[in-house]
């Protein structure tokens, strides 16, 4: 059982830039492929960022590309979404979760979950 917890979420102004950070309270990332998805309030949940294991590949959401990156440190157990040039858009609740496949995946397909961190950017 893998637990996840994120932090790193706040209010930022336009233009600015957060960290959004994953680790896991229980358990290890060892062999997991991670997500990263945001859900506002009414609509679905979707894709923004995936990482493979151990790290070597990663996809984005058409959205977020060239201003969003994710990386993972292993040896922690964290994995990490730098989001620079944040847009009032990117208000909502970021999710991390993790896969049990080696490969990134922008679907849902994925196990565990964290409990989300809230990220408000302001215009």
């Amino acid at each position: 059982q893998v637990q996840l917890v994120e932090s790193g979420g706040g209010l930022v102004q336009a233009g600015g830039s957060l960290r959004l950070s994953c680790a896991t309270s229980r358990g290890t990332f060892s062999g997991y492929a991670m997500g990263w998805f945001r859900q506002t309030p009414g609509k679905e949940r979707e894709f923004v960022a995936t990482i493979s294991w151990p790290g070597e590949s990663t996809d984005y959401a058409d959205s977020v590309k060239g201003r969003f990156s994710t990386s993972r440190d292993n040896a922690k157990s964290i994995v990490y979404l730098q989001m620079n040039s944040l847009k009032p858009e990117d208000t909502a609740v970021y999710y991390c979760a993790a896969r049990m496949s080696r490969l990134p995946s922008r679907t849902g397909d994925y196990k565990y979950w964290g409990q989300g961190t809230q990220v408000t950017v302001s215009s």
